[in-house]
């Protein structure tokens, strides 16, 4: 079996083939929106390669083979793949998501001021993350309206975005170390 290259040379031209084999300019709004869940999901390695709980590292993992599947779903031309049955995002997922935020939540302080990202490296690349995931869900919500993309991967990223804010917050929480609140100029 001959050994995989990363390097096609197809890309030299300025385009890239979709799952399916469509070539699209690489400016194409399918790859602005795949090439920020990849994004994500490489802020998501960062994160995980920290000190975490066991539970949030497992829940992590199960967030970053989602982005993976999601980044696929917006990188498949449906006219010519059948692959959009098999790339499924199930409400499962959010009630993951979600079980998980409320988890956290209960060991948090109320949340009476808007918080700074910052206090703890962990929690900048929580921040980051959160930021990137909002453009992701922008860039898919913005795709939606040229192809048919199911409404719970939209749904997905939305409260993906909530999770990281929240956990920006345990992480802090979890060293002992206290959040920044934004102090408008008075």
């Amino acid at each position: 079996m001959d050994k995989f290259k990363v390097y096609t040379k197809t890309g030299d031209s300025g385009t890239t083939g979709l799952i399916g084999g469509t070539r699209v300019p690489k400016y194409h709004l399918r790859l602005e929106a795949y090439g920020t869940v990849d994004e994500l999901n490489s802020y998501i390695g960062l994160i995980r390669s920290h000190e975490l709980e066991a539970k949030t590292r497992e829940v992590l993992s199960a967030v970053q083979n989602k982005l993976f599947l999601i980044g696929s779903r917006l990188a498949t031309d449906d006219s010519k793949s059948d692959l959009k049955e098999k790339l499924i995002i199930a409400e499962e997922d959010i009630l993951l998501l979600e079980s998980e935020m409320d988890r956290m939540d209960e060991s948090l302080p109320a949340l009476n001021n808007f918080v700074l990202p910052g206090g703890s490296q962990l929690n900048g690349f929580c921040h980051v993350a959160r930021t990137v995931c909002r453009r992701a869900e922008r860039r898919a919500n913005q795709l939606s309206a040229e192809i048919d993309i199911n409404p719970l991967l939209l749904k997905y990223l939305n409260r993906l975005s909530d999770y990281l804010f929240i956990l920006s917050r345990k992480v802090l929480l979890d060293v002992g170390a206290s959040e920044i609140k934004w102090e408008p100029d008075l």
